[in-house]
């Protein structure tokens, strides 16, 4: 049954039928480094244990990936035994997966950020390991701001304005392509995280707060989105309504924008060799509104063994490898993969290779969290619903005030009694 699914998977060095032939087969992201970190983490292993391990690779975008996990676990196909799944997704996935303690060991978690960890336990389950954290940051060009004698922006406000100034004197240069901003602004889970950011730090709440209750209708977060869509077609090109991460970092790296929004894998790719903008580039926290706090969505991702894995002891062992502090040093060092272990937030190899690990250590460790806990099975209909009423506002077919009572409606009707 899975065979029928696989035309949907971009495989990455494997064909199907070796994937048949290795003894595990593992699921990895392709943003930014991913699946060539993933495929060296994989080799050690392999090279440890005698093992072969194929590497599949699945699609950038967060919610097709899950769509395509979903199918594969609806059918008990063992044909992908480790899964590469995101922060918000145990609490979805959960029936499918193995608990990791009890053929790991009740220790393997030791030494993660316990709110990783318990954000997936489900129902006394350990059913994911924390492989990497994330938040959102703000990118910006130093080089820029000092030649335009402008501070680095606190506020949306204050950022707008720099924008403003910063792309009209670079376009009055001959720097027609420059923009003043780039973000995730396709309808997908990537602005669900963007637009929870702006309406957290107009201090709009978290869409459904921790008791379950449905909050977005205010009017702070109705000027959060209102504030975000006068950047299109502004500092933003019409075209960021369809960006993801990889869009957005294409277009910052190749020095055509002063600023971006994006989670801090990038910071590696920035200061590459091959980058546009190699050494002239800042990290900070995200602005935030007129009366609110700079707010990061939680994100990173976790790996999970399938239930229907053939072979789940060796699939936990990869697991337990690939989580392990010496390769999470090795992710945070090669790629600025925020580690999910608090002691590698002190190494000083990993301060070197990416200094703002340190300086925004309580960005990372206090990120505002997506309402999957609260919203259990029903997360992906109210992160669609939420993303597509921000995309509404973005693309101007709505104000937000009108997006959000239209949105307290849409998912109050999904809540029910109870979600």
């Amino acid at each position: 049954m899975i065979r029928q699914l696989i035309p949907l998977i971009a495989l990455a060095g494997a064909a199907v039928g070796q994937a048949h032939a290795a003894d595990l087969t593992i699921s990895c992201g392709a943003v930014g480094a991913e699946l060539t970190l993933c495929k060296q983490g994989v080799a050690a292993w392999e090279e440890k244990t005698g093992h072969s391990v194929a590497v599949i690779s699945t699609p950038n975008s967060s919610t097709e990936r899950l769509s395509l996990y979903q199918q594969i676990l609806s059918a008990q196909s063992g044909d992908i035994d480790v899964m590469q799944i995101d922060v918000v997704w145990p609490g979805l996935l959960a029936n499918h997966l193995v608990d990791l303690q009890e053929i790991g060991g009740k220790g393997i978690a030791d030494g993660h950020f316990q709110t990783i960890v318990d954000n997936n336990t489900v129902d006394g389950r350990l059913v994911a390991m924390p492989w990497f954290t994330d938040a959102g940051v703000l990118y910006y060009r130093k080089d820029l701001l000092d030649e335009y004698d402008r501070e680095v922006p606190e506020t949306w406000q204050q950022m707008t304005a720099t924008a403003e100034v910063i792309q009209q004197g670079e376009r009055q240069a001959g720097k027609d392509g420059m923009w003043g901003y780039v973000f995730q602004g396709r309808a997908y889970e990537g602005l669900t995280c963007n637009a929870l950011e702006w309406v957290a730090s107009y201090g709009g709440g978290s869409i459904v707060d921790d008791q379950g209750e449905i909050t977005i209708d205010n009017p702070r977060a109705a000027a959060a989105l209102d504030q975000a869509a006068e950047w299109i077609g502004n500092i933003s090109p019409k075209g960021v309504l369809n960006y993801t991460e990889e869009e957005a970092r294409g277009v910052f790296q190749s020095g055509n924008a002063v600023f971006m929004r994006n989670w801090p894998y990038a910071w590696a790719l920035a200061q590459s060799e091959s980058s546009d903008v190699q050494g002239k580039v800042g990290v900070t926290m995200l602005p935030h509104g007129p009366k609110g706090s700079s707010a990061a969505t939680l994100g990173g991702w976790n790996l999970a063994v399938s239930k229907y894995s053939n072979n789940p002891e060796l699939a936990v062992d990869l697991v337990k490898f690939l989580t392990s502090e010496a390769e999470q040093k090795r992710r945070a060092i090669a790629g600025a993969y925020n580690p999910t272990i608090k002691s590698l937030y002190q190494d000083k190899e990993v301060l070197a290779a990416v200094p703002f690990f340190g300086k925004l250590y309580d960005t990372f460790t206090n990120a505002v969290a997506r309402p999957s806990a609260p919203t259990g099975e029903k997360y992906g209909r109210v992160s669609n619903a939420f993303f597509n009423a921000a995309h509404n506002v973005l693309s101007g077919s709505m104000n937000g005030t009108q997006a959000v009572s239209q949105l307290q409606d849409e998912l109050e009707r999904m809540k029910r009694r109870r979600w």
